[in-house]
């Protein structure tokens, strides 16, 4: 499956859709403090009904400490000023998909970090800014997912 990846996420509410995207798809969520909440957020919570203990969820001290944990093959970097798009790339499992926190995207150091294979974006509309971050960890996984037939999904 392909973790996600959310550096320095700040809203529990994105971060509890994403615990229950990782739960119903397969994927594995990975957090990189500092977090914007407590874990134990109602909101955070709330948000992820009742998936949390169905979901893997992993919360590493640093991007070195994920970097470490996962042992990438590729990691692709959601960001707006990206040129190539999302579905322009072959997926592989265990690739990584990494956003950044909601008010502020990924910065440059970390966008541009060795590890990072390729900077992708999602479509949007010219005057907007950018996409709810629950909803393009969503997008972009469902992509990888579909590229592989969806394995390991319930059929009929």
């Amino acid at each position: 499956m392909f973790p996600i990846l959310f550096y320095t996420p700040e809203i529990p509410g994105n971060t509890g859709n994403a615990i229950r995207l990782a739960a119903v798809t397969g994927a594995e969520l990975h957090l990189v403090k500092p977090l914007g909440f407590d874990l134990d957020d109602s909101k955070l919570r709330r948000a992820g009904l009742d998936y949390h203990d169905l979901a893997v969820l992993h919360v590493h001290d640093s991007l070195e400490a994920a970097w470490t944990a996962l042992e990438p093959r590729n990691v692709y970097a959601f960001t707006t000023d990206a040129q190539r798009s999302y579905t322009e790339v072959q997926y592989h499992s265990g690739d990584v998909l990494m956003f950044g926190p909601e008010s502020v995207g990924l910065p440059h150091e970390v966008k541009h970090d060795e590890h990072v294979t390729e900077r992708l974006r999602l479509p949007m509309l010219p005057s907007l800014r950018s996409l709810n971050l629950a909803n393009s960890a969503s997008v972009a996984l469902y992509e990888a997912w579909r590229q592989h037939d969806f394995a390991g999904a319930r059929t009929g």
